[in-house]
């Protein structure tokens, strides 16, 4: 029996749309205070060369410029064997274009601007390694000398299980960071037995985030050297170690502000942070640095290129025999990447009996790899997809029927041999099967469009979190927070909380605090806020409303177990007469005579089993024979969510990783040249999918409850990004016979395979 709720479960407005929709919202670069100077980078123009010098004077003639700083200018703390913890700026040698040399600070942003094109710096141009092929090869000269990487924080807070994986780190490559090897089976038996063998090479270009705020962050110091830093931020905890941690300060003297963020998608834990932080202090007064757009494509840390090779088998009854991939993954010019998640995504969605994945992890001199949206599953998730497409075709078998013969469910082993928990992958392919765009493909067929489908998985993270609930003098419940509101998880955090409270989700206000009030909480990403962050929201409130209804029980002469919450207020059972509202609660716990204690519900989570999310996608598409142009025309999103608590929110979290999903697929990449030189810098160069690109969207829920999440709620954020590219290629492929291999799948290339 189902059962039925009051808040949750229900369509309701995110609490932040008011000020964002006005435009009354304030952002980091809104803020004024005094004394504050303004930050410019200097970036490289080379992607590999020794800095000879940097002449500082024509900036500092510049009326309103106040320092130039370089590395040396910065105090970063040193570890047991004299190093820096961590490069703010170049040093002695850039590697990457745009890697910032130099920080030009003023009192306004003009004069900023004007210094930093003042700069002048001499290079000595060194040898430059762009080629992933090239860079893993034993003699490939060195990028740098750095092994290990700020991603395998960001990648354990997003899946703590995937962030791990089995490599041989003693016998790598020079420029090889890590690696994986996972292995299971007899491979070679594997394909001996099956009936057809898929073999295919795909890539995938350097990927950037597409957020609309680029990164930006504030940094105030106090006369005592306390920093105070607002910044745009998905982890204001995460960020405080970072900034603590690499200069050298006690973790009491860093404040983080979390401020509204203006798009992160992986790209906002921490990357400016620490580097404006410390230009605060040389400089003792605030320091702002908001990137423009091409600081943030040229120093940002965007989602990696990378290459894999796939080869698939299976038998003529659709049964899947063997499975051998092998990836290469650029971290760029600092180690660190999803190599390791791509890896135990693509061969984790279905049951291999033969295994073997082997992969790199490789250095360039490009900017560092950083996440984005489900972090490697996209580049995975095209490539199995790809293959399975492929061999269901070369076995004349139904698509969807191929995918459930071979699908994982709970108990099934993923390549690191970590079983998947209870997962809804098999009811979301079911749920697609059924629906009406693919009962009539036929039809889509004979009017010359091609139809694709693809899944995609995510298998969550977890993270602990608390959460405080305080009863204020309005009868409202303030829910306190630190967790930071990147995609409206406040507004369900309300209705968790109204929940409980037995009220309209008008009873409550949710507020994210700073980092020296704040209850503890972990970065928002990994599709793990709600889930984790969740039940604390649900304990606190638990934990106040047995505080409330023992106030009431003082009040009212009756046993707490008599008593109700409804409407917003305390009634004992079966006598609606006999109330007390929550406003006169309040007041009866902050009587200076009352002898009641203040209301203070607290509570805390600390699941140790993710919840993983499941999509099946499937895309519509027109191809334009004589330019190649690509259309998606529909579109149908199936996904698990365990339980929407809010079906507004979790809709548009999935129409908004379709968006993306297409954008991975058709639109959005950037290459290198064998200088490292980009060949997109601003948005002129990079195409961002507008609104007309996209089309409706047919979204379909499956709640597959959780066992741990709020309600049975799971993670809904990454799922919905991951499909997009397979089930497009796949489309293409259906309405053309050309197997697109690498993203994005461009007009001149699909004429390329047509002709």
């Amino acid at each position: 029996m189902a059962v039925t709720y009051s808040a949750v479960g229900h369509r309701a407005r995110r609490l932040d749309s008011p000020p964002k929709l006005t435009g009354a919202e304030q952002f980091t670069a809104d803020l004024k205070v005094a004394g504050l100077l303004h930050a410019r980078i200097v970036g490289s123009t080379y992607a590999h060369a020794r800095i000879a010098s940097v002449n500082k004077d024509a900036a500092l003639e510049v009326n309103g410029v106040r320092a130039v700083l370089t590395a040396s200018d910065l105090a970063v703390r040193v570890d047991d064997e004299g190093l820096p913890v961590a490069q703010l700026l170049a040093g002695d040698e850039a590697l990457h274009v745009g890697h910032p040399i130099a920080l030009v600070l003023a009192t306004t942003d003009a004069a900023a601007l004007d210094g930093a094109e003042l700069v002048q710096v001499e290079y000595e141009p060194l040898d430059v390694v762009s080629d992933l092929e090239a860079a893993v090869q034993p003699d490939s000269p060195l990028v740098t000398t750095a092994k290990s990487g700020a991603f395998d924080d960001e990648a354990a807070m997003h899946n703590a299980d995937a962030a791990a994986g089995g490599g041989d780190e003693e016998s790598l490559p020079p420029n090889v960071s890590s690696s994986v090897n996972f292995e299971r089976g007899d491979i070679a038996a594997g394909f001996a037995e099956a009936d057809e063998i898929v073999e295919l090479e795909l890539t995938s270009l350097t990927v950037h985030q597409g957020y609309i705020e680029p990164q930006v962050a504030l940094a105030i110091p106090d006369r005592s050297g306390r920093l105070t830093i607002h910044t745009s931020t998905q982890g204001a905890f995460h960020g405080r170690g970072k900034v603590a941690n690499t200069l050298g300060l006690p973790i009491e003297d860093v404040n983080i502000v979390p401020m509204p963020v203006g798009g992160g998608f992986g790209g906002k834990f921490v990357l400016i942070e620490p580097l404006v932080a410390a230009a605060a202090l040389a400089a003792g007064q605030p320091v702002l640095l908001t990137y423009t757009r091409t600081d943030d494509f040229l120093a940002g840390n965007p989602a990696p290129e990378c290459r894999i090779s796939i080869k698939l088998g299976a038998t003529r009854e659709g049964r899947i025999t063997a499975l051998e991939s092998n990836l290469l993954y650029d971290s760029g010019s600092s180690p660190g990447s999803p190599l390791s998640i791509a890896a135990i995504l693509l061969g984790g969605y279905y049951t291999f009996p033969n295994l073997r994945i082997t992969g790199y992890e490789t250095q360039t001199h490009r900017p560092g790899s950083g996440a984005y949206r489900a972090p490697g599953a996209q580049q995975g998730t095209f490539a199995i997809e790809s293959a399975v497409d492929e061999i269901a075709r070369k076995l004349d078998l139904d698509p969807i029927e191929f995918r459930l013969k071979n699908c994982v469910e709970a108990g099934d082993l993923r390549p690191n041999d970590g079983p998947w928990p209870k997962i809804g992958l098999r009811q979301t392919i079911e749920a697609l099967k059924v629906h009406p765009l693919w009962q009539d493909r036929e039809q889509s067929r004979a009017g010359g469009k091609g139809i694709g489908i693809a899944i995609g998985g995510w298998p969550g993270g977890i993270e602990p979190a608390t959460a405080t609930c305080r009863l204020d003098s309005d009868g409202k419940l303030t829910v306190i927070l630190g967790s930071v509101d990147l995609n409206g998880t406040n507004t369900t955090f309300a209705q968790i909380a109204a929940e409980e409270l037995g009220a309209g989700i008008d009873a409550v206000r949710v507020k994210t605090a700073d980092t020296d009030s704040a209850p503890w909480s972990g970065g928002t990403g990994g599709s793990k806020i709600t889930y984790t962050v969740g039940p604390a929201v649900a304990k606190a409130a638990r934990d106040a409303v047995d505080q409330i209804k023992q106030i009431a029980a003082k009040k009212l002469e009756v046993s707490t177990d008599d008593l109700e919450m409804a409407g917003g207020s305390v009634r004992v059972k079966g006598v609606p007469g006999a109330a007390v509202t929550l406003q006169e609660i309040a007041e009866l716990s902050m009587a200076m005579t009352g002898g009641n204690e203040p209301v203070l519900g607290r509570g805390g989570s600390g699941i140790t089993q993710s919840a993983p999310g499941f999509a099946a996608h499937l895309a519509e598409v027109s191809v334009d024979d004589l330019t190649g142009e690509v259309c998606v025309t529909r579109y149908v999103a199936v996904q698990d969510v365990g339980f929407a608590i809010n079906p507004a929110s979790v809709e548009g979290q999935i129409h908004g990783g379709v968006a993306q999903g297409i954008g991975w697929a058709l639109y959005e990449g950037i290459g290198y040249d064998d200088d490292g030189q980009p060949d997109a810098a601003n948005l002129m160069d990079y195409t961002l999918p507008r609104s007309t690109m996209i089309p409706n969207i047919d979204v379909v829920l499956v709640e597959v409850a959780s066992e741990d999440g709020p309600y049975g709620a799971k993670g809904v954020g990454e799922p919905p990004a991951i499909p997009g590219a397979a089930a497009v290629a796949n489309a293409i492929r259906d309405a053309t016979g050309a197997r697109m291999t690498s993203l994005p799948i461009r007009p001149p290339d699909v004429l390329a395979q047509l002709s």
